[in-house]
């Protein structure tokens, strides 16, 4: 057994360790932690993309539209990047996009990262190692959103499930 923890659980003890410090990265002021974020948000760019593009690949038949807003400021004072992907099915039926939405809301100690229907996940990047392990956690993340989004309608939403033969 190792005694290196996987990398889930290092960004968990460094979100704990944050909350513990009222830190982020170990900055306490909030612009400081805003220009973390905003390297944050610049590292997660090519993971994002990635997993969406794998889910658009492999189960909406290449249909999907990626977008990306970069770095953008909210309406309350708070920052955040979002990944999108939307589809022709998805459009039709009026279900969100599959997204993941990395934020840095005005009064939080420190920013998260949250997918369409999946709520609330530490975000605590700051290597571009860091940013390259969340990419099994886009797709976890990606995957739970598609599936309730089936629900939310029905799996006609998926390309890949419909057939030509019959």
């Amino acid at each position: 057994m190792t005694t290196t923890p996987p990398a889930p659980i290092e960004a968990l003890l460094r979100h704990f360790t944050d909350l513990r410090e009222g830190t982020h990265a170990g900055h306490a002021e909030r612009p400081a932690k805003e220009a973390v974020f905003a390297k944050t948000t610049d590292l997660l760019d090519a993971p994002a993309r990635q997993a969406l593009t794998e889910f658009d690949t492999h189960l909406l038949r290449g249909t999907g539209t990626l977008q990306a807003t970069g770095l953008r400021r909210d309406e309350h004072g708070g920052s955040f990047a979002t990944w999108r992907l939307t589809w022709p099915e998805q459009r039709r039926s009026g279900i969100p996009a599959l997204s993941l939405h990395a934020y840095y809301g005005a009064g939080f100690l420190h920013p998260h990262l949250r997918g369409t229907t999946v709520a609330d996940w530490p975000l605590n990047v700051f290597t571009p190692a860091q940013a390259a392990e969340l990419l099994p956690t886009f797709r976890a993340i990606i995957a739970a959103d598609l599936h309730n989004l089936v629900f939310q309608r029905d799996w006609r939403i998926v390309p890949a499930l419909r057939t030509t033969t019959r």
